[in-house]
Order: structure tokens, then sequence, then C-alpha cells
């Protein structure tokens, strides 16, 4: 019998997700605000997850796995709180609790407010810089009470299609930013497969760690970016010199890659290369 997924927050990433399970593997069912289309064999639930109420309809599906992917609609701590923290609880209020097998909560690097050169992992502590990354690490601390397999997927800046805000901003040089920082990202593909080749491991009942930084192999300061974008689209930026980089952190993708997940987009040449020859 195929093992039954809840994936709560059924947009970009989620239906991303959706669209590459194994449908003879598992049972898709996707959570949304809206009624709009999700991929073909996804049975769409529509719902807020931030109104319990709305979810009563959870506890006959019988989830095997949940994915919980939501993205806040306001960048205020009261939406972020809604959303992560009481929409996750209200979520795992809602399912049958002896029938899940793991939780993976899409978490993001923003729990790091650290500004350093150290190269940041998982065995290093989150301290949060915003009301941000403290709801976010609020709500990774109901996982430890779910009774059964919990992972944090923390996410560094998702880019891919539909998600070009820098290829737009390197072509107007006179619109970059005076701070040259460093930044991190992971091509949307790439976070999509790394959250199906997860739910295979727990398929084939192998171990998942509990947290994965989920970012490209290439932490990179942002003018660096986009000079390399402004020069691949023919921008003349010739008039700009690259600050000192200052603040910002890199962040290491190395217990990904131990675990055997091969990336397509390694780094960011890689990936918008990609998007910039397809668009």
């Amino acid at each position: 019998m195929a093992c039954k997924v809840l994936i709560v927050g059924c947009g970009d990433l989620g239906s991303a997700v959706a669209e590459r399970l194994d449908q003879q593997d598992f049972d898709i069912y996707g959570l949304r605000y809206s009624n709009k289309p999700l991929p073909t064999g996804v049975t769409l639930i529509q719902a807020d997850v931030t109104q319990a109420a709305s979810l009563q309809a959870l506890a006959s599906l019988q989830a095997e796995i949940l994915v919980y992917c939501v993205a806040a609609s306001a960048q205020t701590d009261e939406d972020y709180k809604a959303h992560y923290v009481d929409g996750l609880r209200n979520v795992l209020s809602a399912l049958t609790p002896n029938c899940l097998r793991h939780v993976f909560f899409v978490s993001s690097t923003r729990v790091y407010g650290q500004r350093t050169d150290e190269l940041l992992d998982e065995t290093i502590p989150a301290i949060p810089a915003d009301f941000g990354g403290e709801r976010l690490l609020e709500a990774e601390s109901l996982l430890k009470t779910v009774g059964c397999g919990a992972t944090v997927l923390r996410l560094s800046g998702i880019y891919g299609p539909g998600r070009t805000r820098m290829i737009r901003l390197a072509g107007q040089p006179q619109d970059w930013p005076p701070q040259n920082s460093w930044t991190n990202r992971i091509h949307r593909d790439d976070a999509a497969n790394f959250i199906v080749f997860l739910l295979q491991c727990v398929l084939k009942k192998q171990l998942v760690q509990d947290c994965y930084v989920v970012t490209d192999s290439r932490p990179s300061s942002q003018y660096e970016v986009l000079m390399w974008l402004a020069e691949k689209m023919g921008v003349n930026f010739n008039h700009i010199s690259m600050p000192e980089i200052q603040g910002g952190k890199r962040l290491s993708n190395q217990r990904i890659l131990a675990e055997g997940f091969a990336m397509n987009y390694a780094d960011y040449q890689t990936g918008y290369g990609s998007l910039l020859k397809n668009s």
C-alpha cells in the first residue's frame, strides 16, 4: 500500500515536491489556502493552517509523513507566529498521532543571525537576530514533542523558475545595494529533490538526521553574483567597483552531500546559467 504523505503549504516548493514523488510509492495530499489546481495525482485539501477548525478533515486522513512548507504572507512577527508556530501546532494537533512516521518542517537559515566568516553548519547553535529567526526556531522546537521521527530543513535563499530577483537586480546596477555581504542560495529544484530524497529514505526505513542546512556548495558575496550575472547579460557595470565584504554568513552543505545527495546546481553559476539560457 502506498505511503500517505501530506504536503502542507502546497505552493511553488510544495508542488515541486509533489510532482517528483512516485505515485506508486506515495499517496499524495496537498493542503493549501487557495483552490488552485495541484499537480496531477495530488488530492487537494483546501484549508487555512491558522484556523484550527478548517483542519478537521486531517484526522481521518491518517497521514504517515508530513511535509510542512508554508510561507508567511507578510514580514511581521504576528504573521510568522500564525503561519509557522501556531500553524504547525494546529496541523500536528489535527493529525492522527499514532499514524505519523515522520515530520519534515521546512525552516530557513534565517535562524542563523550571527554575522561571521566562520562556516556555519548544523552543529553550530542557531542565534536568531530578528523576529523571523526567533519564530522559526520556536516552530522547530515543536518537533521535539511529535512522538515520531522529525527533521528540520533549514533552506537558504531559494531561486529558480519564477524566482529571478537577482537577475532583475543585476540588470540595474544603479540599484545595487551599497553593502556587499555574504549570501547563500539553493535552487528550487535541488531543494525539492532533496526533500523527495529524504522521503524515500523514510520509506526505506533508512536513518534521517534531525536537521539539515539545505544550501548549495558555494557561499558567495552579493556583488560577486551580481557582477557575474551582469557580465553574462551584457550589462555595463564598469563604473562600479566591488565593495569589501561586510556581514552576512557562510553556510556549509556538507551534511546533505554526505547523505549521498547529488545536486544539479552546485553553485550560483550553474543555477543562474540555466535560468539565463532558458529565459
